[in-house]
């Protein structure tokens, strides 16, 4: 079996640097790694409209921004296949008929879903596409016939979802459907980086990001706008780390190279944390340094995405060549899904030609 990719983001924005760690930067590693025979990176305008159906317009402008992250990361459209959800009508089809496989209830206790509808304050007026979207995932996934979808650990049960559904079509059915593994971040700290304020979650609408297209300026502004420890007042006092953001971002950015180059008086991360934590280490050189660390790592980002910029209509031949590369493989997968369900009623030689013996043998 094909080992197989899919993943994607949804274009509510530029995509920040929580998206780079927790997916982004593992995405290119896969795709360089040789280890996969496809992937597929799918910009998620349908499920980005099913909570922002009333501003459009946010969903179309941000298909550019979304790709210019993905290109400037270093996602190559020569290695991976980068589309647009809505331009492959095979994935609302695959919805429709998946529907039929999963309960209302089933639905109301995914733990994914039900945090999403708090968040968005939908309790008591819930859109339905945005109630079924682990169906519409599901689609996503088992069209490409993914074996390995990246995901952070609050996608879990939306991936389990995926897989009821494709036990469930082929107990019914026949075996079409792959059921799809899990890869998870190898860092613990980028499964969810907070945002700068310190909030669990990093977040466009909380206005609390540092953006992979941020310059340079924008980017130490917020570095050293970074919650840390409350009751670290004094450089002489104990400090925690537990919490403080600006450790979890080194946890997650820094390296023993890093030091060597920035900080050299400390070996590696372990030293700093040590330090902080017995006092007489103040919050203003951690970030420096840390400022220094995410410079390095976003510099080329900038610069790459600069050069894309400057052909924007090339961008959007990259994504509907992808568009139309993606729907030729889905198609494929519809095909056999209708195969399977016997509703492909035309080119079913056999029904045709049992059905006309059947009347002819009526008239007689």
């Amino acid at each position: 079996m094909e080992k197989i990719i899919l993943t994607g983001d949804r274009p509510t924005g530029r995509l920040h640097v929580g998206h780079y760690v927790g997916s982004l930067r593992r995405r290119v590693q896969l795709q360089n790694s040789g280890e996969f025979d496809k992937i597929f990176i799918m910009i998620a305008d349908a499920q980005a409209l099913t909570d922002n159906f009333e501003n459009p317009e946010k969903v179309r402008q941000n298909i550019i921004e979304v790709a210019l992250d993905y290109l400037s990361v270093g996602l190559d459209p020569a290695k991976s296949t980068l589309f647009i959800q809505s331009q492959i009508p095979e994935l609302t089809e695959l919805t429709f008929f998946y529907s039929n496989l999963v309960t209302v209830s089933r639905l109301q206790r995914n733990p994914t879903v039900k945090t999403e509808i708090k968040m968005r304050n939908f309790e008591t007026s819930i859109p339905v596409g945005f109630f079924t979207y682990p169906i519409s995932q599901a689609a996503d996934i088992t069209a490409f016939k993914a074996t390995c979808v990246p995901v952070g650990e609050d996608q879990l049960p939306m991936i389990e979802q995926t897989r009821e559904i494709v036990r469930k079509f082929n107990s019914i059915y026949d075996e079409v459907l792959v059921e799809p593994d899990v890869l998870l971040p190898e860092n613990a700290a980028c499964c969810r980086l907070p945002g700068i304020d310190g909030k669990a979650k990093m977040s466009k609408s909380l206005g609390n990001c540092i953006y992979l297209s941020d310059t340079e300026k924008d980017v130490k502004t917020k570095v050293m706008s970074m919650y840390t420890d409350p009751t670290h007042i004094q450089i002489t006092d104990p400090g925690h780390v537990e919490g403080n953001c600006v450790f979890t971002y080194l946890d997650a950015f820094s390296n023993d190279g890093h030091f060597a180059e920035y900080l050299p008086e400390y070996a590696n991360l372990q030293e700093l944390k040590d330090h902080y934590t017995r006092g007489g280490l103040g919050d203003v050189k951690i970030k420096k340094f840390l400022n220094n660390v995410l410079q390095e790592e976003l510099a080329p980002i900038r610069a790459r995405r600069a050069e894309f910029e400057k052909d924007i209509p090339m961008v959007y031949d990259i994504l509907k060549q992808g568009s139309e590369n993606a729907r030729a493989v889905a198609a494929q997968t519809m095909d056999e899904v209708k195969r399977a369900m016997r509703i492909n009623y035309f080119e079913d030689a056999e029904l045709i030609r049992a059905q006309a013996e059947k009347y002819s043998r009526a008239e007689d």
